[in-house]
């Protein structure tokens, strides 16, 4: 390749290393092969562009450079092998390229191991504990030694093949073929995909819906990926800051690490993602306290059986006050720790919920009556059906605003808005689709907050009350459409005009016959 390296490049032949690992690995596993391998090249291309600069500018003074590289990214260190006599045998610095240079080793996924390791014990602070789940050695994923060295082969010629040096493709070219790998993992991966996966589409409206500015906090204790932060971070960006801070909890080791490694290649080294179960393990705290953030973020597990509710019963963190969600859905136990993390009178709160949380009796009932009374929840979003690999049921956005509380901003406000927008996609094979002009209608809608014709409808507290606090969209916004009337005579009319025509076609038939001496 020549000049500067397209979007489409990088792409194409990041996902055609994926044939090396089709039908031999689940690609539910897989993605962490080559999406680990995108994320080792492209750091190793980075360290050999920002080398050669600081070269130009230091002379050949090696500690100064790496020191000054470490300082601004991050460290690639030299892996030595040692006799038994302590004599350094071979010397080199880790990355892809030595990795590369020795594919015909018989040891090759053990050395792509040490590589790996040797980077994540330099960089501690922004990659410790991120290839911990991966073993580029493994018999069990990649096969025994001869199949496994032949798999690992092709994938590091693949990957050769691509220069991602910054002097010849962007950061977020690199950030950009993060997400759309992990986005065609979620479709090969289907239901085990939302582990780690949520539609951009759905991403991009949640965090529009919540509003993030500069200067915020912004969480999502159920990370995955990370796409949802980062989608938030790029609202702020986007109206010319860069001032906010990004938060994340995941439950699930392997997303996790993904989620550290995509916030390094989108620029968000500073982001702190935790590894943990945010409900009965929180690990963003401070003082002994949950932090507080000015937006929540979450598409969370849909009810999510055995979630703990046992363990938390004496929740120390005092989230379940307004009652104890049912043991086989953690639906409310999520929003509940949403809510619970979001800065009093000001934090912004935005989930997707699975229809069940609008209606469903009982504990949860409870809870939701709770949460309206205390004039919490600001807006009931239907979105359509099939817009996840993992479900075709529709969804629900459920946006709360603690600036409603007492003394608050918007403290006045006591009605609730409902938006149905489950008519509003674009059919797809296997997934419908949210597009741009459908976004644009929701948030408009919602910014607006005016009543639209079969859309969009305000409903006062005293009406969800009457409606026993039940939130299902229907009973706010009527969908119906009148039938055209029938006009039953010009219809028999007709019959009877077509009946004749008929008998006369019947009886030119048979005449035809007859002259056919049939």
């Amino acid at each position: 390749m020549t000049g500067q390296i397209t979007q489409q490049d990088v792409n194409s032949t990041a996902w055609a290393a994926c044939d090396t690992f089709r039908g031999v690995v689940d690609p539910a596993q897989y993605k962490d092969y080559i999406l680990v391998m995108l994320f080792l090249k492209y750091i190793s291309d980075l360290w050999a562009d920002h080398y050669a600069e600081y070269q130009r500018e230091h002379g050949d003074n090696e500690e100064r450079i790496r020191r000054k590289l470490e300082r601004e990214r991050f460290l690639l260190p030299y892996v030595e092998f040692k006799d038994e006599e302590g004599k350094v045998t071979e010397r080199f610095l880790a990355g892809f390229n030595a990795i590369y240079d020795r594919r015909k080793e018989a040891n090759l996924g053990e050395l792509i191991n040490i590589v790996l390791d040797h980077i994540e014990e330099a960089n501690k602070a922004k990659l410790e504990g991120v290839f911990r789940n991966i073993d580029f050695n493994s018999e069990a994923n990649l096969g025994k030694t001869k199949d496994r060295n032949r798999r690992l082969e092709n994938l590091l010629n693949d990957f050769a093949r691509l220069d991602l040096r910054p002097s010849r493709v962007s950061e977020d070219v690199i950030g950009n073929t993060y997400i759309y790998l992990i986005e065609r993992f979620a479709s090969d991966a289907g239901k085990k995909a939302g582990e780690f996966y949520t539609p951009k589409q759905v991403s991009r409206l949640l965090a529009q819906l919540a509003a993030p500015k500069s200067g915020d906090r912004i969480c999502d204790p159920s990370c995955g990926s990370g796409g949802l932060l980062i989608e938030a971070a790029a609202l702020v960006e986007q109206a010319g800051s860069r001032n906010f801070a990004l938060f994340g909890q995941e439950v699930n080791g392997s997303t996790w690490a993904l989620a550290r490694m995509n916030m390094f290649l989108h620029g968000k080294d500073a982001a702190r993602i935790e590894w943990g179960d945010t409900l009965n393990s929180p690990a963003l705290v401070e003082n002994d306290r949950l932090m507080r953030f000015n937006v929540v973020v979450a598409n969370p597990p849909f009810s999510l059986d055995k979630w703990g509710g046992q363990e938390v019963e004496a929740d120390r963190y005092g989230r379940f006050w307004r009652g104890m969600p049912p043991k086989s859905k953690g639906d409310y136990a999520f929003i509940s720790h949403m809510i619970g993390v979001a800065l009093p009178q000001e934090g912004r709160v935005a989930v997707v919920v699975p229809h069940g949380v609008l209606f469903r009796g009982g504990a949860e009932g409870r809870i939701r009556r709770a949460l309206i009374e205390e004039n919490l929840l600001d807006a009931v979003i239907g979105l359509p059906g099939n817009l996840f690999p993992t479900t075709s049921i529709p969804v629900a956005i459920l946006v709360f605003d603690r600036a409603r509380e007492k003394g608050g901003p918007r403290e006045a406000c006591h009605n609730v808005l409902f938006i149905d927008a489950s008519r509003d996609y674009q059919s797809g094979k296997n997934q419908n689709t949210l597009l741009e002009a459908h976004m644009t209608r929701v948030l408009g809608a919602f910014q607006s907050r005016q009543p639209v014709d079969k859309y969009a409808c305000v409903a006062t507290l005293d009406e969800i009350a009457e409606n026993d606090f039940n939130l299902n969209i229907p009973r706010y916004v009527d969908t119906f459409e009148e039938e055209e009337e029938i006009d039953v005579a010009a219809v028999e009319r007709e019959i009877e005009r077509l009946e004749g025509e008929l008998a006369e076609v019947r009886v030119r038939m048979k005449a035809y016959l007859k002259d056919l001496g049939v």
